[in-house]
């Protein structure tokens, strides 16, 4: 991840964060039950053939436990400074996820499209999830609703308002039946800390994890302090009481 020219805390220290398929390489060695995933990989700043091989390679590391958080992306300026239009992004975006779901699904695989576009080629291992790792499409604006509706096997959007991410729900099922897909389709919601918060002593709203699981949200995905090894166990364990308490 690029430099973030933001004020807020947690902005600033995302420049901090490790290569996220390298350290989950490593998450995987060392864990055999819990689910790794991006969140989120921006999927228009990265090459889709590579991209794709780091995806099945996490899956075969991890043994099935890999799940593809993408996006479009936010931040103008880190777009434009990997080569990407900002305003192409989800276009870009679309196109390298039906290209790499060609990848992970055919033996001889070909794409060619406006952004990609690539004479057949052999990219082995498969994913061992059939047909592929989960593609949690991240995003509440209409483009990326109608991306997660197209392409996504879920979605995964920043719930701030409970209120907002109702009506933003309400539209995903609506842009899901118009395209002759199930409404009731899988939500992980990422529950991050507000702009002026101290990463050292905030959790997530117990109400607002209630109100996640009530709208049938399998999962809170949640931004961890990583000041040092105390601060983040203090944080799980506090994550876990409310995590418990929300059942």
């Amino acid at each position: 991840m690029s430099h973030c020219p933001r004020e807020a805390v947690w902005h600033s220290q995302s420049a901090r964060i490790l290569d996220p398929f390298t350290a989950l390489g490593a998450a995987a060695a060392v864990t055999s039950r819990l689910k790794l995933g991006t969140g989120i990989c921006v999927v228009a700043q990265h090459d889709p053939i590579i991209l794709a091989k780091q995806v099945a390679t996490i899956d075969h590391l991890s043994g099935g436990r890999f799940l593809f958080g993408a996006g479009a992306g936010w931040l103008v300026e880190e777009i434009h400074n990997h080569g990407v239009e900002p305003r192409l992004r989800w276009a870009l975006m679309r196109e390298k996820l039906m290209a790499m779901k060609r990848i992970w699904a055919d033996e001889e695989a070909e794409f060619h499209g406006q952004f990609v576009d690539f004479d057949p080629i052999y990219l082995w291992p498969k994913p061992v999830q059939n047909p592929r790792p989960p593609v949690l499409i991240a995003g509440t604006g209409p483009r990326s609703l109608r991306i997660v509706a197209e392409l996504g096997d879920a979605w995964m959007p920043v719930v701030v308002d409970v209120t907002e991410f109702e009506q933003q729900l309400s539209q995903l099922r609506r842009i899901c039946e118009q395209a002759g897909r199930n409404p009731q389709i899988e939500v992980t919601a990422v529950v991050v800390p507000p702009d002026d918060a101290d990463l050292g002593a905030w959790e997530p709203d117990q109400q607002l994890l209630e109100r996640c699981a009530e709208l049938g949200v399998i999962r809170c995905a949640t931004w961890a302090p990583m000041r040092d090894l105390a601060v983040l166990r203090a944080f799980l364990e506090r994550y876990l009481q409310i995590s418990d308490l929300s059942r």
